[in-house]
């Protein structure tokens, strides 16, 4: 008899909520900074949104659900090597959580968002704009910084996530595999000996006492620019 299939929760409502937030003020930052004027201040407060928002996954990574955490979807070269081979073995999984290809795609991205906020806390235009720690830096690693942060680094994050857009719709349309239902519902379609992420009351207070902590934290360290 072939297994029995049941929905299974793959992503926990934490993670859910962090991929739709983060997107969202990746999105809105990229608008405010093109539109410029006012539209700066909001920049800057969505900029410490993504701070606050990728240091809680770093520690969800760690203490989130099962298919959250980053053991489950950090590879080996050869692991990548034979999934683009297409051997890969029954045991890996990897039609659960990241693939290998899609968990590169996320640490790229969670990375370059990572520089890209580092480089705003220094950068200067010149004009009315600057971020909250420049001082702690000198003239010209702030002009460094600020080269970055308006030119390659936002044109790079725009590319990353088209590409991931792209990726969306290419296995929609040809592996006929919906991504985003997922993590809308954060459940999967799977056989019974897939298990499931934790996705209790109290895992999702952990989370919401970790996002508040790392809130927090960015509070401070913006303000020991003042």
């Amino acid at each position: 008899m072939p297994p029995a299939l049941r929905p299974v929760r793959v992503w926990d409502l934490p993670t859910r909520l962090f991929h739709w937030l983060l997107a969202a003020c990746v999105i809105a930052s990229i608008i405010s900074a093109k539109i410029g004027g006012n539209a700066m201040e909001w920049h800057f407060r969505l900029g410490y949104a993504v701070l606050a928002l990728l240091a809680f996954r770093l520690l969800w990574g760690v203490v989130g659900g099962r298919w959250s955490r980053f053991t489950s979807f950090i590879y080996s070269p050869a692991t990548l090597l034979r999934y683009l081979r297409g051997q890969s073995r029954s045991n890996e999984y990897f039609h659960v959580g990241h693939s290998p290809t899609g968990a590169l795609s996320v640490f790229g991205l969670l990375g370059i968002l990572a520089v890209q906020v580092g480089t705003g806390l220094f950068a200067d235009d010149e004009i009315s704009n600057t971020g909250p720690l420049i001082k702690f830096v000198s003239e010209a690693t702030s002009h460094l910084l600020t080269k970055w942060h308006k030119s390659f680094g936002q044109w790079l994050i725009i590319t990353l996530v088209v590409l991931h857009i792209a990726a969306i719709v290419f296995y929609f349309v040809k592996k006929r595999q919906n991504l985003v239902g997922p993590m809308l519902s954060g459940d999967k379609t799977l056989t019974d000996d897939i298990p499931a992420s934790t996705d209790s009351t109290m895992s999702r207070g952990l989370a919401a006492a970790l996002l508040a902590a790392c809130a927090g934290g960015v509070a401070w360290l913006v303000s020991l620019g003042a």
